[in-house]
């Protein structure tokens, strides 16, 4: 993934608290973009009093720089079309830049609405920066002029090679 196409976050769906549903949620998380990571349907674990839906499931969502805002959206199969039972929007810098670090993991809830703007349930998830692997790096041909070449192109030899000062 190239510098200017975006980020690569490391999301953990763990669980949602006093949803209200009647079947099997699933999440979906998009970042103002087309693209989206769905969870599996997690099944209820709470008591009679309350519910409590589990994930634990780790996705990996491609946020285009352009992005403001990440959506999580709880969905069940019960509305046709697949109306949200819950929505939360995550302003990006909750947790880019400014006085937070984006090396560490962030434990973030954030409270869910339904379609009519009523609260329904909490959402609690982890989030941060995923380290994206160079795909290639290569020693520049001229020896010791203390530069290294980041292929940025692909595999094929005649791709621009970015020099990066060491």
């Amino acid at each position: 993934m190239g510098a200017s196409s975006g980020i690569v976050l490391e999301i953990t769906v763990i669980s949602c608290e006093n949803l209200r549903v009647t079947e099997d949620p699933y999440v979906v998380v998009r970042a103002e973009s087309l693209n989206c990571c769905t969870s599996n349907i997690a099944k209820d674990c709470g008591s009679n009093k309350t519910s409590l839906f589990s994930w634990n499931e780790k996705l990996m969502l491609n946020m285009p720089m352009h992005a403001r805002s990440i959506t999580f959206e709880v969905q069940c199969n019960r509305f046709k079309g697949f109306r949200p039972a819950g929505v939360a929007r995550i302003a990006v810098s909750d947790f880019l830049g400014g006085a937070v670090s984006e090396n560490c993991m962030h434990v973030l809830s954030y409270r869910l609405r339904d379609w009519e703007g009523k609260e329904n349930g909490v959402i609690h998830f982890t989030m941060r920066v995923a380290a994206a692997p160079v795909k290639g790096t290569v020693v520049s041909k001229g020896s010791g002029d203390g530069f290294v070449g980041i292929n940025v192109g692909g595999n094929k030899c005649n791709e621009v090679v970015v020099g990066v000062p060491f």
